[in-house]
């Protein structure tokens, strides 16, 4: 999560000049610094026109290869800024947090933090709603979610909705009409296999051009994956080098006999999630969807903004491992904290 041209265009040193990051916060504390993604490297976008690839989104080859290759231009600086949500055992946001009940380390070494917020900024979110045949009993509490989830966000926030079966499709583009969305949503009937994975892709592939610089994937979903072209390491080196926090809500049930797929869903949505800061939370009862999606919603609305210069100034474009602690709070359960576990750290 970098400071790019495409976002603000100024470097840090710059903003330091104009009152020590005040200038960040009059542009919304949606800016987040790193010394992060590296763009996709050639596996992910050489297709040619007839390639199940370009087949798969729906787009011709020179349109899907600008979309992977259209990396925003960088510009390195030493603040990195790392948004962190923190919730109870319960998994409920905890909004009351200050600067001092934060620590981060980076490899292990203690470091100042010398920037923090709890603004709610507006993001940009996709969608990622499961329509398989095995959601057709499931259909209408997913739409009823995702009306929840519009309820608790934050009116400024843009979307896009891709569903997924045999392949993935944008169901609706980049607005901020929420009725639209639930209407197109209404119109669809479940059928086919999961390509969730392509989903992913296709999803990381539309918001390198997003709105605003906090983005975020949410995933609805029954079960795995059995029909994707990409795999896994694909698509979990994509989002390690993404900007973009991914979310799921799995519904996996409490059938001890679940499907193969189910069972491997569960272990790959969390693999996918943990890499990007986000999180899996199960849904076992599916009336319990919707109040689920509510409370993500929230969370999302509810992240601190932690910023620090690190002690050890290194460009070697190898991972470097963050890791933040929360003093626990004597009157509550122990607080758990939600964020990009690191970053490579490129020139």
């Amino acid at each position: 999560m970098l400071l790019s041209l495409r976002l603000v265009g100024v470097k840090a040193s710059m903003a330091r000049k104009i009152g020590d990051l005040t200038l960040l916060a009059s542009l919304g504390l949606a800016t987040f610094f790193s010394l992060i993604p590296q763009a996709p490297s050639q596996t992910h976008s050489g297709f040619s026109k007839d390639s199940p690839r370009a087949i798969m989104t729906g787009l011709d080859s020179s349109s899907e290869e600008r979309a992977v290759r259209q990396s925003p231009l960088r510009v390195s600086v030493d603040l990195v800024l790392i948004p962190v949500t923190v919730t109870d055992g319960l998994n409920h946001p905890q909004t009351d947090l200050s600067r001092d009940d934060f620590t981060i380390y980076e490899s292990n070494q203690p470091q100042k933090i010398r920037y923090f917020s709890a603004e709610d900024s507006p993001i940009s979110v996709g969608l990622l709603l499961d329509v398989s045949a095995s959601m057709r009993d499931k259909i209408d509490t997913e739409r009823t979610a995702l009306e929840q989830f519009f309820r608790n966000a934050n009116p400024e926030d843009d979307y896009f909705v891709i569903t997924f079966n045999n392949k993935p499709k944008v169901l609706s583009d980049v607005t901020q009409s929420t009725a639209g969305i639930e209407t197109e949503l209404g119109l669809v009937e479940p059928n086919g296999s999961t390509a969730l994975l392509d989903a992913m892709y296709l999803g990381i592939s539309k918001l390198r051009n997003a709105r605003y610089s906090r983005r975020a994937l949410v995933i609805i979903s029954d079960g795995g994956d059995n029909a994707s072209r990409y795999s896994l390491k694909e698509i979990k080196s994509l989002i390690a080098e993404s900007d973009v926090m991914v979310y799921a809500i799995g519904i996996f049930g409490s059938n001890p006999l679940r499907a193969f797929e189910e069972v491997m869903g569960e272990r790959w949505l969390r693999g996918m999630t943990d890499i990007s800061g986000g999180r899996t939370s199960g849904v076992n009862d599916l009336t319990k969807l919707p109040e689920e999606c509510a409370s993500l919603s929230r969370e999302l609305r509810s992240q601190y903004i932690l910023g620090y210069q690190p002690s050890e100034k290194v460009t070697d474009g190898k991972w470097r491992k963050v890791k933040i602690t929360v003093k626990d709070r004597p009157d509550s359960d122990q607080l758990r904290s939600h964020y990009r576990k690191g970053y490579y750290a490129n020139p």
